[in-house]
This record gives structure tokens, sequence and C-alpha cells, in this order.
């Protein structure tokens, strides 16, 4: 990666196998995980918690 000193590239790496590690234990495990993709929260894997209609609570502003 241009610009990316060594020390920085080695954080990047340790940091990617660590999130595939995590995810990859949740899979094994059958737990869903969520990841942010195409600017939103999504839920991957199986039995995702269902979508719940928001209530007035979740839409009011303090």
């Amino acid at each position: 990666m241009i610009g990316y000193r060594e020390d920085d590239q080695k954080l990047l790496e340790s940091l990617r196998r660590s999130v595939a590690k995590a995810l990859d234990r949740k899979r094994r495990l059958g737990q869903y995980a969520v990841v942010w993709k195409d600017g939103k929260s999504v839920y991957i894997g199986p039995n995702p918690p269902k979508a719940k209609e928001p209530t007035r609570s979740d839409t009011e502003r303090h």
C-alpha cells in the first residue's frame, strides 16, 4: 500500500486477521454478525434478529 509505513502495515494485517478469526468463530458457532456494508449495518450469518417496527420512542429526539 502506498504511503503506509511498515509498522502501519503490520498493524492493519493484525486487525484483519483478528476480524477474520472472530467472524469464522461466529460462523462455526452458528451465530450471526453485524458488519458495515454500503454505508449501513447489516446482519450476516444464520438467525439474525427480526426487524422491528420503529416505536415512537425510537423516532423521538430529545
